[in-house]
């Protein structure tokens, strides 16, 4: 039995675990302070959650990314952890994602499977839980040029599976009647795109059925696919979730990096416009030209994206979780 570390920021982790679980061979609990969703079947432990409090010297002098003095959700939090490894003794713990997490479950004697994140992750904490990990994880192609920095060392460790979407890949199939559409495709972790600007576009771009996806504009898909799957352009945002599940549609996409820490989205966008991948990269939301904008967009072959996304990425990971379990297994009764 293997354990799976969710972190609750937006709903990508917790998409990319649920892919994965779908083809591994092992069973799972999932550790996270995201609610256990309604349809989930296999085992959950549920985690306090530790942003509640005023946060003091949480990176512990630049060597940690997240543990202030005193939070009492904090020290739940790794308290209920370290119980569950003690009494699960899980053969592996897959860590997507927290520094912390990965640090606890190696102090306990538990190999660490940990998912790197796109951006600059070369500062002292991230290299810390890369360097106690037993396996580095990467959910991108190895075309994506620049879009992860980090050591030598960890780059040399790297295993990339390609983008991991939770839905299947689409096959060609005709157009569905109708105007040209855009689907607008923004998550649940947080973005600089609001609903003016968004009407300000539809203005601009007359003659296009808009559709707005995002739990902070309009209304939340918990299912895009079929959004994805009949729009002539997708917008969205660089999340890796996001990107992968527009590749798996196959759909042309306009990219507009959000600002994160340590870059992410910014080196996965220039990775996209460096390669021969369906996209249109703008660096913020565009003023004015829409119309060309969507018109020369949707003109792209969304079959480019057979490169990022094949469809294989959640059975590659699937495989070197299967991989590491077979190589460390539990000696004890």
């Amino acid at each position: 039995m293997i354990g799976w570390y969710v972190h609750h920021q937006g709903a990508g982790h917790l998409h990319r675990a649920r892919a994965v679980q779908r083809v591994l061979d092992l069973p799972a609990t999932v550790l996270s302070s995201l609610p256990r969703p309604e349809d989930w079947t296999g085992e959950w432990v549920q985690l306090e959650r530790d942003d509640g409090d005023p946060a003091r010297e949480p990176d512990a002098g630049g060597r940690l990314h997240w543990a202030p003095l005193h939070q009492r959700g904090l020290t739940t939090r790794m308290a209920q952890i370290s119980a569950w490894l003690g009494s699960a003794r899980p053969t592996l713990l897959v860590c997507d994602v927290s520094v912390e997490v990965c640090l606890l479950a190696r102090l306990h004697g538990i190999p660490v499977l940990v998912v790197a994140m796109p951006g600059v992750r070369s500062d002292p904490a991230h290299l810390l839980g890369y360097d106690v990990a037993t396996s580095v994880v990467g959910c991108w192609p190895v075309q994506a040029r620049g879009l992860f920095e980090s050591s030598p060392a960890v780059a040399g460790r790297l295993r990339l599976v390609g983008g991991l979407s939770r839905f299947s890949v689409v096959r060609p199939e005709p157009r569905r009647p109708g105007p040209p559409r855009v689907s607008v495709l923004l998550g649940t972790g947080g973005s600089d795109i609001d609903e003016v600007m968004i009407d300000q576009a539809r203005t601009r771009s007359a003659g296009w059925d808009w559709t707005i996806m995002g739990r902070h504009v309009r209304q939340w898909h918990a299912d895009p696919s079929e959004s994805l799957r009949h729009a002539d352009v997708v917008i969205t945002q660089a999340g890796q979730n996001a990107v992968a599940e527009v590749a798996a549609a196959r759909r042309p996409a306009i990219v507009i990096p959000a600002r994160r820490p340590h870059d992410e989205q910014l080196r996965t966008a220039a990775a996209l416009e460096q390669g021969p991948w369906p996209v249109s990269v703008r660096a913020e939301w565009p003023l004015q030209d829409w119309a060309s904008l969507l018109h020369t967009t949707a003109a792209l072959d969304g079959e480019a994206w057979a490169s990022w996304c094949d469809g294989l990425a959640a059975s590659r990971f699937a495989a070197i979780v299967e991989e590491l379990a077979a190589r460390f297994p539990d000696p004890s009764p």
